[in-house]
């Protein structure tokens, strides 16, 4: 009699058929998976508050829920590590800082690899820093407090996000064009080192608009002036660095979007696509450029050139100051 059995082999090659068939068609893999925006920070800082913003619009473009989880912890590596070994189908995505490019600078031995365990999907904003004080120092501008602190040499700290952090590197570049002194306390991310601030735990920190305008706008602390090339329009009296005694200076903070490396070209395409399109979109684009980021919305490839860029000026800055990066 004859049975219609089933050849094992023949089956095994269906399950990958299928599996390779779920990759080459860009969302079949993942049409009804929830997107995860991995954030490498606490709640409160820049990364967590821009990847709110974009969330809403970004699950109502791709038709399906995204969820903001934030995994902090070891100058971002906790976070940036787990998206490195995550399964590369599109549903969980790095929402790096600045830090991606520093990282490699500070930190010699991480976990992954920063130019080789990731494909670039936007770089989504970069936003100036804006140097902002507590209410019980007295300068009103950067000009002031850096006459008091050549007056009290070691009487002054700063608050940053974390040692290797741009925020850092930007201070550590402001001392030394001044030939000032200030002692450098790391946070773990940008709402610990606003809390430090207003607690008087330490005298000033450098963040985004985003994260400190609303205690600018309640009086707590006080904007002394802005990294950028240009006056924020929100702080249309708070000068540039540029303005206060450093010509021609300039440094921008940024958030990247970032997939794990062996994610599928297709993959990748619509990712970039759809973060565009999200970016683009007049109620983002709007929120974020009232927060003070700069949208750039870019492709994968140019938030990788970015990110070699970065890499190589602060890296060259690093080496040429011999500025030690030890936790």
């Amino acid at each position: 009699m004859f049975q219609n059995k089933r050849n094992p082999r023949r089956a095994a090659l269906s399950v990958v058929g299928a599996s390779a068939l779920a990759y080459a068609i860009p969302g079949l893999a993942q049409a009804d998976s929830t997107v995860k925006l991995i954030v490498t920070f606490p709640p409160g800082g820049s990364t967590d508050i821009a990847a709110r913003m974009i969330q809403p619009r970004l699950a109502e473009k791709i038709g399906r829920p995204v969820v903001v989880e934030n995994r902090p912890g070891a100058a971002s590596q906790v976070a940036t590590q787990f998206v490195a070994k995550s399964a590369p189908d599109g549903n969980t995505l790095l929402v790096s800082f600045d830090s991606h490019a520093i990282n490699p600078i500070a930190k010699p031995k991480l976990p992954y690899d920063t130019f080789k365990d990731f494909a670039g999907v936007t770089l989504a904003v970069r936003f100036p820093l804006v140097i902002a004080a507590s209410t019980s120092v007295a300068a009103n501008d950067l000009r002031g407090f850096v006459g008091l602190a050549r007056k009290s040499p070691g009487k002054y700290s700063y608050a940053s996000t974390g040692v290797g952090s741009m925020n850092q590197l930007v201070m550590e570049d402001i001392k030394r064009r001044a030939g000032i002194f200030v002692l450098h306390v790391p946070f773990g991310g940008g709402g610990p080192a606003v809390q430090a601030v207003l607690g008087d735990v330490a005298n000033l920190t450098l963040l985004s608009y985003a994260a400190l305008r609303a205690q600018i706008a309640a009086g707590k602390v006080k904007a002394l002036a802005v990294t950028g090339p240009k006056r924020l329009p929100e702080l249309p009296h708070v000068p540039t660095v540029a303005e206060s005694g450093f010509p021609g200076f300039e440094a921008h903070s940024w958030i990247g979007i970032f997939a794990p490396a062996a994610t599928p070209t297709a993959t990748l395409k619509r990712l970039t696509d759809d973060f565009q399109a999200t970016l683009n979109s007049p109620d983002v684009h709007g929120k974020l450029t009232q927060a003070g980021f700069e949208v750039m919305a870019t492709d994968g490839a140019g938030v990788d050139k970015h990110l070699r860029a970065e890499y190589e000026r602060w890296n060259a800055f690093v080496q040429s100051t011999k500025l030690k990066l030890d936790d």
